[in-house]
């Protein structure tokens, strides 16, 4: 981590980018009922309705360097020996690089999550959802994520190995996840770099906001989707798609959520975005386990651009993008309401080693929602 005093502090856009939208593949079909809602309680039936924590991250998957993924997951499932034990995680997308196939699965999520002890959701990544053509067994995008997470009923991932990992009921590729304190609504981005989001997925996110605001402020609002709106780094940059879709959502509604979170990047960054009457945060998560991490932009790097009024009311608050890490995030009611409080863990270096330690409180950031 840099000080915020020499790094980029808006978003950019990387300039001279390809169109690459014909990589768009079609969705499989739904394994639930519209409107693709789970309940919390379905998987935790007895879950606290004080307070719930969880984990978030993206991106963990790693051909090269598998050891980083089980360090980070076992980073993690040393926050259940605490008294604020995590209740699930939930996965920002890029489970598995780089074509979303089968046989990547028990390497580099399977195996490593195994000493994990909670239930694990997930929304699909680029690479979670993109096709190998030269592997000898044909397959259709998402097969084996849909195998994982969008189950009917629980039963043993049949690629899974040794690993005892039971399979998840998610209704739908885009989903939303519903609990006693909060709710989720999941998207997804599918595999263009900078994604791209169907017109039939935005009339039901249109609908989802709609509805899940008739349950607020009891309730706090989430936004998950894998490809980041706003990002000051130098792999990707911010998501004009991604922006224009959540801001023209937001505005043809009136309703901005609580929290945005999204991987794809791999680093982590804390925006803020001033609207009328509020100040919505963004996170940017990714750093979860692929070997290759995002450094944020330099002032001054003529292959980026921050000149764009779409960044006129977006700040950088905090960043660290030379190290892997995860987020807890605690939701917690009392008397005037909702106290939403996230912790951004980074994952400390061995000086002689270069390897990957244990983790440290680098962030942390509270929202206030009145009741």
């Amino acid at each position: 981590m840099t000080a915020l005093n020499t790094i980029q502090l808006k978003p950019v856009f990387k300039l001279g980018q390809p169109d690459d939208s014909h990589k768009f593949l079609p969705l499989p079909a739904p394994s639930g009922e519209y409107p693709y809602h789970l309940s919390i309680e379905k998987i935790i039936p007895h879950i606290n309705h004080s307070k719930i924590v969880f984990h978030v991250l993206g991106d963990t998957g790693s051909v090269r360097d598998p050891d980083t993924i089980r360090v980070v997951a076992a980073e993690m499932a040393k926050q259940y020996n605490g008294l604020d034990q995590p209740h699930f995680l939930y996965h920002l997308g890029d489970i598995v690089y780089n074509h979303g196939e089968a046989e990547r699965y028990e390497q580099q999520f399977l195996s490593p999550y195994k000493q994990y002890p909670a239930p694990i959701f997930a929304i699909a990544g680029n690479h979670d959802s993109d096709v190998n053509p030269a592997n000898p067994v044909p397959y259709q995008s998402l097969d084996a994520f849909t195998k994982v997470f969008c189950d009917t009923i629980p039963r043993p991932v049949n690629f899974g190995g040794k690993t005892d990992k039971m399979s998840m009921i998610q209704p739908n590729i885009y989903w939303t996840l519903k609990t006693p304190l909060f709710n989720i609504i999941g998207l997804h981005s599918n595999v263009p770099k900078f994604g791209v989001i169907t017109s039939e997925q935005r009339a039901w996110f249109i609908e989802e906001l709609r509805t899940h605001n008739k349950e607020r402020p009891e309730k706090a609002l989430f936004v998950c989707l894998h490809h980041a709106p706003y990002s000051a780094d130098v792999n990707h940059g911010s998501s004009l798609p991604m922006i224009n879709f959540l801001e023209g959502a937001f505005e043809e509604t009136g309703i901005i959520p609580d929290l945005v979170l999204s991987g794809h990047v791999h680093n982590y960054q804390r925006f803020n975005k001033a609207y009328d009457n509020k100040v919505l945060t963004y996170v940017v998560a990714g750093a979860g386990g692929f070997d290759e991490l995002h450094a944020v932009a330099l002032p001054g790097d003529e292959r980026f651009t921050s000149d764009n009024q779409l960044f006129d009311q977006v700040n950088l608050v905090n960043y660290c993008d030379l190290k892997h890490g995860f987020l807890n995030i605690a939701v917690e009611k009392d008397a005037s309401g909702l106290i939403i409080t996230g912790n951004y863990y980074c994952l400390t270096k061995e000086e002689q080693t270069d390897r990957i330690g244990e983790a440290v409180l680098a962030d942390q950031f509270a929202i206030r929602i009145n009741a």
